[in-house]
């Protein structure tokens, strides 16, 4: 058991575990977030009234979507942000043992 416990250490999976795990399981709280409280500012601040992933620029037929990707990322940065600070918050990125 003690060698099982080594190899999880030394091979950082307990910290991509934890990231992995994390990630998903914020993820439909933090969409949430983002499309019923942070899209309306955000569409509002851009002139775009209603929703911001249905905000484009017309370009002849063409329509660029704009407010869908910048929801989207706007999406992936809190995820990030979460992740990120829920790890230093827990240690859990002292878990892992470095090899010598």
């Amino acid at each position: 058991m003690k060698g099982f416990i080594n190899f999880i250490r030394e091979q950082g999976v307990v910290g991509l575990a934890v990231g992995f795990i994390l990630g998903g399981a914020v993820s439909k709280l933090v969409s949430a977030i983002v499309t019923d409280l942070v899209n309306p500012f955000v569409g509002l601040a851009l002139g775009s009234i209603g929703e911001l992933k249905n905000s484009y620029w017309s370009v002849g037929s063409a329509k660029i979507m704009y407010g869908d990707f910048i929801s989207v990322f706007i999406d992936f940065l809190i995820i990030s942000l979460v992740v990120y600070f829920g790890v230093k918050l827990l240690k859990l990125d002292k878990l892992d043992k470095k090899k010598d």
